[in-house]
Protein backbone atom coordinates (compact mmCIF):
# COMPACT_ATOMS: atom_id res chain seq x y z
CA UNK A 1 0.00 0.00 0.00
CA UNK A 2 1.33 3.09 -1.24
CA UNK A 3 1.22 6.26 1.78
CA UNK A 4 -1.21 9.04 1.21
CA UNK A 5 1.64 11.66 0.19
CA UNK A 6 2.48 9.31 -3.03
CA UNK A 7 -1.24 9.83 -4.01
CA UNK A 8 -2.12 11.80 -7.33
CA UNK A 9 -3.74 15.21 -6.91
CA UNK A 10 -6.27 14.58 -9.87
CA UNK A 11 -7.12 17.93 -10.51
CA UNK A 12 -3.63 19.36 -10.18
CA UNK A 13 -1.16 20.04 -12.99
CA UNK A 14 2.64 20.73 -13.00
CA UNK A 15 1.64 24.70 -13.90
CA UNK A 16 0.84 24.12 -9.79
CA UNK A 17 4.90 23.60 -8.87
CA UNK A 18 6.46 26.64 -7.93
CA UNK A 19 9.71 26.74 -10.28
CA UNK A 20 11.47 28.80 -7.72
CA UNK A 21 10.81 26.15 -5.19
CA UNK A 22 12.21 23.49 -7.33
CA UNK A 23 15.27 25.78 -8.21
CA UNK A 24 15.83 25.99 -3.88
CA UNK A 25 15.52 22.18 -4.08
CA UNK A 26 18.44 22.31 -6.60
CA UNK A 27 20.22 24.43 -4.63
CA UNK A 28 20.33 23.14 -1.14
CA UNK A 29 20.83 19.54 -2.77
CA UNK A 30 24.14 20.53 -4.61
CA UNK A 31 25.47 22.39 -1.57
CA UNK A 32 24.82 18.79 0.20
CA UNK A 33 25.96 16.23 -2.79
CA UNK A 34 27.22 18.57 -6.06
CA UNK A 35 27.82 15.02 -7.74
CA UNK A 36 24.19 13.93 -7.32
CA UNK A 37 22.65 12.27 -10.56
CA UNK A 38 19.56 13.88 -10.59
CA UNK A 39 20.82 17.37 -10.57
CA UNK A 40 21.61 16.78 -14.48
CA UNK A 41 17.88 15.78 -14.72
CA UNK A 42 15.23 18.19 -15.94
CA UNK A 43 13.07 19.60 -14.02
CA UNK A 44 10.17 16.84 -14.54
CA UNK A 45 12.39 13.70 -14.65
CA UNK A 46 13.75 15.25 -10.95
CA UNK A 47 10.36 15.51 -9.38
CA UNK A 48 9.47 12.23 -11.05
CA UNK A 49 12.46 10.54 -9.54
CA UNK A 50 11.53 12.25 -6.17
CA UNK A 51 8.04 10.78 -6.51
CA UNK A 52 6.52 14.07 -6.57
CA UNK A 53 5.14 13.90 -9.90
CA UNK A 54 2.97 10.40 -11.22
CA UNK A 55 1.99 9.18 -14.82
CA UNK A 56 -1.43 9.35 -14.69
CA UNK A 57 -3.56 8.95 -18.35
CA UNK A 58 -0.85 9.90 -19.92
CA UNK A 59 0.12 13.24 -18.32
CA UNK A 60 2.07 14.13 -15.53
CA UNK A 61 -0.03 14.94 -12.34
CA UNK A 62 2.03 16.65 -8.62
CA UNK A 63 1.44 13.96 -5.83
CA UNK A 64 0.52 15.39 -2.59
CA UNK A 65 4.40 15.35 -1.46
CA UNK A 66 4.78 17.34 -4.94
CA UNK A 67 2.40 20.01 -3.89
CA UNK A 68 3.54 20.18 -0.02
CA UNK A 69 7.11 20.49 -1.33
CA UNK A 70 7.07 22.49 -4.41
CA UNK A 71 3.26 23.67 -5.16
CA UNK A 72 2.65 27.35 -5.41
CA UNK A 73 0.68 29.38 -2.94
CA UNK A 74 -2.41 29.46 -5.37
CA UNK A 75 -2.04 25.84 -5.76
CA UNK A 76 -2.26 25.17 -2.03
CA UNK A 77 -4.74 27.48 -1.49
CA UNK A 78 -6.80 25.42 -3.86
CA UNK A 79 -5.91 21.99 -2.71
CA UNK A 80 -5.04 22.00 0.94
CA UNK A 81 -6.38 25.75 1.78
CA UNK A 82 -5.86 24.82 6.18
CA UNK A 83 -2.17 23.84 5.64
CA UNK A 84 -0.07 26.14 6.95
CA UNK A 85 2.00 27.22 9.34
CA UNK A 86 0.45 29.69 12.10
CA UNK A 87 2.75 31.61 14.57
CA UNK A 88 0.99 33.07 17.06
CA UNK A 89 2.16 34.80 20.09
CA UNK A 90 -0.23 35.79 23.44
CA UNK A 91 0.65 37.48 25.90
CA UNK A 92 1.06 35.78 29.69
CA UNK A 93 1.10 32.31 30.41
CA UNK A 94 -2.70 31.09 29.37
CA UNK A 95 -4.41 31.23 26.21
CA UNK A 96 -6.70 33.96 26.66
CA UNK A 97 -9.68 35.45 24.60
CA UNK A 98 -9.66 38.24 25.26
CA UNK A 99 -11.01 41.01 22.60
CA UNK A 100 -9.08 43.67 24.29
CA UNK A 101 -5.73 41.67 24.27
CA UNK A 102 -6.06 39.79 21.21
CA UNK A 103 -3.02 37.28 20.09
CA UNK A 104 -0.89 38.17 17.38
CA UNK A 105 -0.81 35.82 14.35
CA UNK A 106 1.10 35.47 11.41
CA UNK A 107 -0.24 33.13 8.49
CA UNK A 108 2.33 31.23 6.23
CA UNK A 109 1.24 29.30 3.53
CA UNK A 110 4.42 28.33 1.12
CA UNK A 111 6.02 25.21 -0.47
CA UNK A 112 7.68 23.64 2.24
CA UNK A 113 11.46 24.56 1.31
CA UNK A 114 10.28 28.16 1.77
CA UNK A 115 8.00 27.52 4.65
CA UNK A 116 10.81 25.85 6.74
CA UNK A 117 13.00 29.23 6.08
CA UNK A 118 10.51 31.86 6.96
CA UNK A 119 8.98 29.87 10.17
CA UNK A 120 12.24 29.48 11.48
CA UNK A 121 12.62 33.60 10.87
CA UNK A 122 10.14 34.45 12.62
CA UNK A 123 10.22 32.26 15.51
CA UNK A 124 13.64 33.28 16.42
CA UNK A 125 12.95 36.75 16.13
CA UNK A 126 10.76 36.38 18.62
CA UNK A 127 12.79 34.53 21.01
CA UNK A 128 14.14 36.23 23.99
CA UNK A 129 17.58 36.76 23.56
CA UNK A 130 20.33 36.68 26.66
CA UNK A 131 23.83 38.91 27.21
CA UNK A 132 27.29 37.46 27.45
CA UNK A 133 30.58 39.13 27.49
CA UNK A 134 33.94 37.99 25.75
CA UNK A 135 36.67 36.03 28.21
CA UNK A 136 38.09 39.89 28.14
CA UNK A 137 34.99 42.06 29.04
CA UNK A 138 35.12 44.05 25.70
CA UNK A 139 32.67 42.62 23.57
CA UNK A 140 28.83 41.66 24.10
CA UNK A 141 27.24 38.59 22.71
CA UNK A 142 23.94 38.06 22.53
CA UNK A 143 22.21 34.49 22.29
CA UNK A 144 18.38 33.27 21.81
CA UNK A 145 17.33 31.61 24.95
CA UNK A 146 16.29 28.73 22.91
CA UNK A 147 19.21 27.29 20.37
CA UNK A 148 18.12 27.68 17.02
CA UNK A 149 19.13 24.13 16.09
CA UNK A 150 16.08 22.69 18.78
CA UNK A 151 13.80 25.07 16.58
CA UNK A 152 14.72 24.36 13.37
CA UNK A 153 14.78 20.25 14.47
CA UNK A 154 11.36 21.01 16.08
CA UNK A 155 9.46 22.41 13.10
CA UNK A 156 11.20 20.02 10.62
CA UNK A 157 9.57 17.18 12.28
CA UNK A 158 5.93 18.78 12.88
CA UNK A 159 5.80 19.95 8.84
CA UNK A 160 7.46 16.32 8.05
CA UNK A 161 5.53 14.21 10.39
CA UNK A 162 2.10 15.76 10.09
CA UNK A 163 -1.07 14.40 9.32
CA UNK A 164 -1.74 15.97 5.79
CA UNK A 165 -5.51 14.12 6.22
CA UNK A 166 -6.44 16.48 8.90
CA UNK A 167 -7.14 19.88 7.72
CA UNK A 168 -5.48 21.98 9.99
CA UNK A 169 -2.44 24.23 10.05
CA UNK A 170 0.72 23.21 12.21
CA UNK A 171 0.83 25.98 15.08
CA UNK A 172 3.33 27.70 17.09
CA UNK A 173 2.37 29.05 20.00
CA UNK A 174 4.36 31.68 21.55
CA UNK A 175 3.60 32.23 24.95
CA UNK A 176 5.69 34.49 27.76
CA UNK A 177 7.38 31.38 29.41
CA UNK A 178 7.43 28.85 26.52
CA UNK A 179 6.91 27.70 23.27
CA UNK A 180 4.72 25.52 21.69
CA UNK A 181 4.62 23.23 18.61
CA UNK A 182 1.82 21.42 17.84
CA UNK A 183 1.37 19.60 14.78
CA UNK A 184 -2.32 17.52 13.73
CA UNK A 185 -1.41 13.89 13.59
CA UNK A 186 -0.73 11.45 17.22
CA UNK A 187 2.83 9.87 17.20
CA UNK A 188 3.38 6.96 14.95
CA UNK A 189 5.92 6.12 17.59
CA UNK A 190 5.26 5.38 21.11
CA UNK A 191 6.16 8.48 23.26
CA UNK A 192 7.93 6.69 25.33
CA UNK A 193 10.79 5.48 22.49
CA UNK A 194 11.20 8.69 21.18
CA UNK A 195 14.69 9.62 20.80
CA UNK A 196 15.67 6.04 20.53
CA UNK A 197 17.30 4.54 17.54
CA UNK A 198 15.12 4.16 14.35
CA UNK A 199 12.41 6.40 12.88
CA UNK A 200 8.56 5.52 11.32
CA UNK A 201 7.66 8.67 8.93
CA UNK A 202 3.92 9.17 8.03
CA UNK A 203 4.68 10.77 5.03
CA UNK A 204 8.08 9.00 3.88
CA UNK A 205 8.13 10.35 0.53
CA UNK A 206 8.59 13.66 2.10
CA UNK A 207 10.55 12.46 4.75
CA UNK A 208 13.15 11.62 1.99
CA UNK A 209 13.26 14.74 0.19
CA UNK A 210 14.34 16.39 3.64
CA UNK A 211 16.69 13.67 4.65
CA UNK A 212 18.29 14.10 1.26
CA UNK A 213 18.39 18.08 1.72
CA UNK A 214 19.47 17.66 5.29
CA UNK A 215 16.94 19.45 6.86
CA UNK A 216 16.30 16.16 8.75
CA UNK A 217 17.40 12.86 9.78
CA UNK A 218 16.32 9.76 8.35
CA UNK A 219 17.83 7.73 12.07
CA UNK A 220 15.08 9.47 14.60
CA UNK A 221 17.85 11.80 16.02
CA UNK A 222 15.83 14.58 16.38
CA UNK A 223 14.15 13.95 19.56
CA UNK A 224 17.59 12.99 21.05
CA UNK A 225 19.35 16.19 19.69
CA UNK A 226 16.96 18.97 20.90
CA UNK A 227 17.02 17.11 24.18
CA UNK A 228 21.16 17.43 24.56
CA UNK A 229 21.04 20.74 22.88
CA UNK A 230 18.32 22.05 25.46
CA UNK A 231 20.10 20.39 28.76
CA UNK A 232 23.53 21.89 27.38
CA UNK A 233 21.91 25.22 27.60
CA UNK A 234 20.74 25.19 30.88
CA UNK A 235 17.09 24.68 30.04
CA UNK A 236 14.05 22.64 31.56
CA UNK A 237 14.24 19.50 29.16
CA UNK A 238 11.61 19.71 26.20
CA UNK A 239 8.57 18.12 26.94
CA UNK A 240 6.61 15.75 24.10
CA UNK A 241 2.78 14.90 24.28
CA UNK A 242 1.10 12.15 21.76
CA UNK A 243 -2.58 12.73 21.64
CA UNK A 244 -4.51 9.68 19.89
CA UNK A 245 -8.10 10.87 20.69
CA UNK A 246 -7.42 14.53 19.46
CA UNK A 247 -4.93 13.07 16.62
CA UNK A 248 -2.62 16.27 17.87
CA UNK A 249 0.92 16.05 18.79
CA UNK A 250 2.59 18.74 21.09
CA UNK A 251 6.00 19.82 22.04
CA UNK A 252 6.63 22.40 24.53
CA UNK A 253 10.16 24.30 25.14
CA UNK A 254 10.23 26.28 28.57
CA UNK A 255 12.14 29.86 27.78
CA UNK A 256 13.83 29.91 31.16
CA UNK A 257 16.97 28.89 32.91
CA UNK A 258 16.12 25.66 35.25
CA UNK A 259 16.83 26.20 38.73
CA UNK A 260 17.93 29.53 38.50
CA UNK A 261 17.73 32.09 41.79
CA UNK A 262 13.44 32.76 41.51
CA UNK A 263 12.87 28.46 41.31
CA UNK A 264 15.50 27.94 44.67
CA UNK A 265 13.62 30.96 46.37
CA UNK A 266 10.54 29.13 45.66
CA UNK A 267 11.21 25.56 45.91
CA UNK A 268 12.15 26.63 49.64
CA UNK A 269 8.89 26.77 51.00
CA UNK A 270 8.24 23.35 50.38
CA UNK A 271 11.94 21.77 51.99
CA UNK A 272 10.00 19.98 54.68
CA UNK A 273 8.64 17.49 51.72
CA UNK A 274 12.17 16.70 50.84
CA UNK A 275 11.99 16.54 47.07
CA UNK A 276 14.43 15.40 45.13
CA UNK A 277 15.72 17.08 42.33
CA UNK A 278 13.61 15.20 39.92
CA UNK A 279 11.02 16.08 41.48
CA UNK A 280 11.51 19.53 41.58
CA UNK A 281 11.76 19.27 37.88
CA UNK A 282 8.63 17.98 37.29
CA UNK A 283 6.90 20.62 39.84
CA UNK A 284 8.59 23.61 38.40
CA UNK A 285 6.97 22.12 34.69
CA UNK A 286 3.62 22.31 36.36
CA UNK A 287 3.81 25.44 37.58
CA UNK A 288 5.08 26.75 34.26
CA UNK A 289 2.68 24.82 32.00
CA UNK A 290 -0.19 24.15 34.12
CA UNK A 291 -0.51 20.31 33.94
CA UNK A 292 1.69 17.59 34.10
CA UNK A 293 1.43 13.76 33.25
CA UNK A 294 3.22 10.31 33.42
CA UNK A 295 4.80 10.80 29.73
CA UNK A 296 6.43 14.18 30.87
CA UNK A 297 7.21 13.09 34.65
CA UNK A 298 9.60 10.52 31.99
CA UNK A 299 11.07 13.12 29.88
CA UNK A 300 12.31 15.29 33.11
CA UNK A 301 13.28 11.83 35.25
CA UNK A 302 14.30 8.87 33.26
CA UNK A 303 11.88 6.50 35.25
CA UNK A 304 10.11 4.20 33.77
CA UNK A 305 5.72 4.27 34.22
CA UNK A 306 5.59 2.62 36.87
CA UNK A 307 8.13 4.76 38.86
CA UNK A 308 6.88 8.20 37.22
CA UNK A 309 3.62 6.96 38.70
CA UNK A 310 4.38 6.45 41.76
CA UNK A 311 6.54 10.12 42.14
CA UNK A 312 2.94 11.33 40.85
CA UNK A 313 1.32 10.10 43.56
CA UNK A 314 4.07 11.33 46.17
CA UNK A 315 3.30 14.98 45.01
CA UNK A 316 -0.13 14.55 45.16
CA UNK A 317 -0.61 13.52 48.41
CA UNK A 318 1.84 16.07 49.91
CA UNK A 319 -0.68 18.68 48.49
CA UNK A 320 0.98 19.87 45.61
CA UNK A 321 -0.56 18.03 42.73
CA UNK A 322 -4.32 17.62 42.34
CA UNK A 323 -5.17 14.45 39.89
CA UNK A 324 -7.67 13.98 37.13
CA UNK A 325 -8.23 10.55 36.56
CA UNK A 326 -8.79 9.53 32.70
CA UNK A 327 -7.82 6.35 32.64
CA UNK A 328 -4.66 6.44 30.30
CA UNK A 329 -5.04 9.66 29.95
CA UNK A 330 -4.46 10.80 33.85
CA UNK A 331 -3.18 14.06 34.51
CA UNK A 332 -2.18 16.20 37.33
CA UNK A 333 -2.67 20.27 37.71
CA UNK A 334 -0.87 22.31 40.25
CA UNK A 335 -2.62 22.88 43.71
CA UNK A 336 -3.04 26.74 45.54
CA UNK A 337 -0.15 25.44 47.70
CA UNK A 338 2.27 25.15 44.75
CA UNK A 339 1.30 28.14 42.70
CA UNK A 340 1.00 30.26 45.95
CA UNK A 341 3.16 28.98 48.96
CA UNK A 342 3.22 30.95 51.94
CA UNK A 343 -0.31 31.92 51.94
CA UNK A 344 -3.37 31.08 53.75
CA UNK A 345 -4.12 28.20 50.91
CA UNK A 346 -0.94 26.56 52.46
CA UNK A 347 -1.99 26.83 55.89
CA UNK A 348 -5.25 25.12 55.05
CA UNK A 349 -3.07 22.18 53.64
CA UNK A 350 -0.97 21.97 56.57
CA UNK A 351 -3.32 22.00 59.08
CA UNK A 352 -5.00 19.07 56.77
CA UNK A 353 -2.20 17.16 56.85
CA UNK A 354 -1.36 17.15 60.44
CA UNK A 355 -5.31 15.95 60.82
CA UNK A 356 -4.90 13.44 57.57
CA UNK A 357 -1.66 11.69 58.39
CA UNK A 358 0.13 10.58 55.32
CA UNK A 359 -2.47 11.48 52.74
CA UNK A 360 -3.59 15.27 52.86
CA UNK A 361 -6.07 16.87 51.33
CA UNK A 362 -5.25 19.00 48.49
CA UNK A 363 -6.21 22.46 49.05
CA UNK A 364 -8.01 21.90 52.31
CA UNK A 365 -11.17 19.75 50.65
CA UNK A 366 -12.03 16.90 51.53
CA UNK A 367 -11.20 13.33 49.66
CA UNK A 368 -13.85 11.29 48.60
CA UNK A 369 -14.18 7.06 48.90
CA UNK A 370 -12.42 5.72 45.62
CA UNK A 371 -15.03 4.52 43.07
CA UNK A 372 -17.62 6.65 43.88
CA UNK A 373 -18.34 9.05 40.70
CA UNK A 374 -17.90 13.34 40.60
CA UNK A 375 -20.26 15.48 39.63
CA UNK A 376 -19.71 18.80 38.65
CA UNK A 377 -21.08 21.80 40.84
CA UNK A 378 -24.54 23.28 40.17
CA UNK A 379 -25.79 19.60 38.41
CA UNK A 380 -26.81 17.60 41.46
CA UNK A 381 -28.83 14.41 40.77
CA UNK A 382 -32.52 14.61 41.43
CA UNK A 383 -34.26 12.00 43.26
CA UNK A 384 -35.74 10.60 40.12
CA UNK A 385 -32.23 9.84 38.70
CA UNK A 386 -32.57 12.67 36.17
CA UNK A 387 -29.80 15.29 37.02
CA UNK A 388 -31.14 19.08 37.53
CA UNK A 389 -31.31 20.91 34.58
CA UNK A 390 -29.06 24.29 33.91
CA UNK A 391 -31.42 27.58 33.96
CA UNK A 392 -32.03 29.30 30.95
CA UNK A 393 -32.21 26.16 28.94
CA UNK A 394 -35.46 25.58 26.12
CA UNK A 395 -38.29 23.70 26.92
CA UNK A 396 -37.73 21.45 23.73
CA UNK A 397 -33.71 20.96 25.03
CA UNK A 398 -34.54 20.01 28.40
CA UNK A 399 -37.52 17.33 27.07
CA UNK A 400 -34.74 15.95 24.30
CA UNK A 401 -32.04 15.48 27.43
CA UNK A 402 -34.49 14.15 29.61
CA UNK A 403 -35.76 11.56 27.32
CA UNK A 404 -32.16 10.52 26.03
CA UNK A 405 -32.06 6.66 26.44
CA UNK A 406 -29.23 4.05 27.02
CA UNK A 407 -30.09 3.16 23.09
CA UNK A 408 -30.15 6.72 21.75
CA UNK A 409 -28.47 6.98 18.51
CA UNK A 410 -25.08 9.04 18.53
CA UNK A 411 -26.52 11.75 15.93
CA UNK A 412 -29.35 12.52 18.83
CA UNK A 413 -26.81 13.17 21.56
CA UNK A 414 -24.49 14.73 19.27
CA UNK A 415 -26.84 17.19 18.75
CA UNK A 416 -27.98 17.35 22.12
CA UNK A 417 -24.37 18.99 22.88
CA UNK A 418 -24.50 20.58 19.88
CA UNK A 419 -27.13 22.81 21.71
CA UNK A 420 -25.85 22.89 24.72
CA UNK A 421 -22.47 24.24 23.92
CA UNK A 422 -24.30 26.92 21.62
CA UNK A 423 -26.16 28.17 24.88
CA UNK A 424 -22.62 28.26 26.91
CA UNK A 425 -19.74 26.38 27.30
CA UNK A 426 -19.48 23.32 29.15
CA UNK A 427 -17.10 21.30 30.63
CA UNK A 428 -16.60 17.02 29.90
CA UNK A 429 -17.66 16.73 33.53
CA UNK A 430 -20.92 18.72 32.98
CA UNK A 431 -22.03 17.34 29.90
CA UNK A 432 -21.55 13.45 31.14
CA UNK A 433 -23.57 13.98 34.63
CA UNK A 434 -26.62 15.83 32.04
CA UNK A 435 -26.20 12.76 29.27
CA UNK A 436 -25.85 10.44 31.77
CA UNK A 437 -23.13 8.80 30.56
CA UNK A 438 -19.43 8.41 31.42
CA UNK A 439 -17.26 11.08 30.51
CA UNK A 440 -14.70 9.11 28.83
CA UNK A 441 -16.79 7.80 26.72
CA UNK A 442 -18.70 11.19 25.70
CA UNK A 443 -15.21 12.48 25.38
CA UNK A 444 -14.08 9.97 22.92
CA UNK A 445 -17.94 8.91 21.07
CA UNK A 446 -19.19 12.56 20.89
CA UNK A 447 -16.40 15.80 21.49
CA UNK A 448 -13.61 14.51 19.93
CA UNK A 449 -15.83 14.05 16.80
CA UNK A 450 -17.18 17.07 17.01
CA UNK A 451 -14.26 19.08 17.52
CA UNK A 452 -12.36 17.25 14.53
CA UNK A 453 -15.33 18.37 12.78
CA UNK A 454 -14.60 22.10 13.97
CA UNK A 455 -18.17 21.94 14.99
CA UNK A 456 -17.07 22.22 18.59
CA UNK A 457 -14.07 24.31 19.94
CA UNK A 458 -11.86 24.51 23.20
CA UNK A 459 -12.56 27.56 25.41
CA UNK A 460 -8.61 26.77 26.10
CA UNK A 461 -7.31 25.83 22.84
CA UNK A 462 -3.79 26.31 23.82
CA UNK A 463 -3.86 23.56 26.46
CA UNK A 464 -6.29 20.89 25.76
CA UNK A 465 -5.58 19.20 29.34
CA UNK A 466 -6.37 22.37 31.23
CA UNK A 467 -8.31 21.42 34.40
CA UNK A 468 -10.70 24.26 33.56
CA UNK A 469 -10.76 23.29 29.71
CA UNK A 470 -14.53 23.52 28.13
CA UNK A 471 -16.40 23.50 24.72
CA UNK A 472 -18.55 25.46 23.24
CA UNK A 473 -20.01 25.14 19.48
CA UNK A 474 -18.36 27.19 16.47
CA UNK A 475 -19.93 30.04 15.61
Amino acid sequence: MRPYDETIVADATLDDLDGDAVAEYRRVRTGVDPDAEELRWSDAELLESLHCVKMSENTLRPTVAGLILFGSKKALRKFFPMMRLDYLRVPGRNWVENPDHPFEAIEMREPLFHLLSRGLAAIMDDIPRAFTFTFDGLMRQEKPRIPPRVIREALVNALMHRSYLIHSPVQVIRYANRLEIRNPGHSLKPVETLGEPGSKPRNPTIAGVLHETKFAESKGSGIRVMRQLMKGARLSPPTFESEREQDLFTATFLMHHFLDQQDIQWLEHFKDANLSADEARVLIHAREIGSVNNAICRDYTGLDTLAASGMLRRLRDLGLLRQHSHASATYYSPTRRLLHPGGEEMKAVERGRAIGGDHPMPDGLPTKPDGLPTKPDGLPTKPDGLPTMPEGLPTVLVDAIQNLGLRSSPEQLQQVIIELCSIRAYTADELAMLLRRNKKWVFRSYLSPLLRAEILEYTIPGNPRHPMQAYRTKK
